[in-house]
């Protein structure tokens, strides 16, 4: 039926023109995530580290204790992958916290 109306439309001299219009809808992206990181220092308390990934991170204590073992390690682990926003809040929670109980613990973020 549809291709009969189009073999109609070519017998027209060509004066009324049939297409299909094609609506483009432009693709939307994810915004960019962010990596939470938290750096190891010499003066933290790791039972520190630990309330503070339970606190801002959710974790629960065997999962803190894991990653703060990991930063303890290796120096550095991400401790989560957010929105720019919620990552940028992240940070400054955390870096509030730790200046409060005079901590030196460093939190910071970078492009996944």
């Amino acid at each position: 039926m549809l291709a009969d109306f189009y073999m109609m439309a070519d017998k027209e001299d060509g004066d009324n023109d049939v297409g299909v219009k094609l609506e483009t809808r432009p693709k939307t992206q994810r915004p960019p995530l962010y990596k939470v990181l938290i750096l190891n220092d010499d003066y933290t308390p790791m039972e520190f580290v630990v309330h503070v990934l339970e606190r801002f991170f959710g974790m629960t204590h065997a999962q803190a204790f894991e990653l703060m073992l990991t930063v303890h390690k290796k120096g550095i682990a991400v401790v989560g992958v957010f929105s720019h926003e919620i990552a940028e809040t992240k940070v400054a929670l955390v870096m509030d916290f730790a200046q409060r109980h005079q901590h030196p613990l460093q939190c910071t973020m970078e492009k996944e």
